[in-house]
């Protein structure tokens, strides 16, 4: 606001000068009254400044007061506006964390969302592909896989595995992901045969599904990286029904390709699926 008065007086005193100049010159009747007008304009513009210089001034001043009185109304009810201040910062370090893992959850659900989509190719094999265990699972019929009480792959079950295979190892993505492989069992128990219990035939035929999808594809296995897959054996442990009714039993026979996690996808995918 100074510096825009000082400006008009300068260019009042600037258009004075010209005007007295003038007059001593010889300048005509005309000129002059013009140099009248302009130094009459640089007044009014120079007034107007000083009216909203003023206005300005005052609330400016109105500010100030009501300023202080929010701060005396404040130590009054016994707030300290040190710690208000601090608190106010702690929020705004709150929010911008909100912000950054909200923008990191909505980055892993895109993720989750490609991968699902990926994997839905299975579905048209009949394979049923879910998240079980807060991780995505490919879950594979022991009936179709395995006879009853056996680890050696039947002739269907391979060809389902190669189809597998074939879609995981034709990926660029899935073909990066961590998988293991994992055996089922209902919970009847082993009579007879080379495995004295549920865990040995589960982890025997998991490690069956896992050698022929590791074999390569010139011996007629499914070509998959040993690097990027595993295999475990849960026995009757971990069922997907009670084991209650033949039918039931059948669908907890079975093993499961499951997608390991990464590190930053270790969250609730079970909340994205819904």
């Amino acid at each position: 606001m100074s510096m825009r008065r000082t400006t008009s007086w300068l260019l009042l005193g600037s258009a004075l000068f010209a005007f007295t100049g003038a007059a001593g010159c010889g300048y005509s009747e005309e000129e002059m009254q013009a140099k009248v007008r302009e130094i009459e304009a640089l007044k009014g513009q120079l007034s107007d400044q000083e009216r909203q210089n003023k206005k300005a001034r005052s609330e400016l001043d109105d500010a100030k007061a009501q300023i202080e009185q929010l701060k005396q109304q404040l130590k009054n009810a016994g707030v300290d506006i040190s710690k208000l201040n601090a608190s106010l910062e702690e929020q705004s370090k709150a929010l911008e964390e909100y912000r950054r893992r909200a923008e990191q959850l909505e980055a892993i659900k895109k993720r989750f969302e490609t991968l699902r989509e990926k994997l839905q190719a299975l579905t048209k094999l009949g394979l049923n592909v879910t998240v079980r265990n807060n991780r995505m699972v490919i879950q594979l019929p022991g009936d179709v896989l395995f006879d009853p009480g056996k680890e050696t792959l039947k002739k269907d079950g391979q060809d389902i595995l190669l189809k597998v295979a074939e879609v995981v190892r034709t990926d660029s993505a899935l073909s990066q992901r961590s998988f293991q492989v994992a055996g089922h069992t209902d919970s009847d128990k082993l009579t007879g045969g080379r495995f004295k219990d549920n865990w040995g035939l589960s982890v025997m035929r998991a490690r069956e599904v896992l050698s022929f999808l590791i074999e390569t594809t010139e011996k007629g296995g499914g070509g998959l990286s040993p690097a990027r897959w595993s295999a475990a054996g849960y026995g009757d442990t971990d069922p997907v029904k009670p084991n209650d009714t033949p039918e039931n039993k059948l669908a907890n026979r079975r093993c499961e390709l499951v997608v390991l996690p990464n590190v930053e996808e270790m969250l609730d995918l079970k909340t994205l699926a819904n």
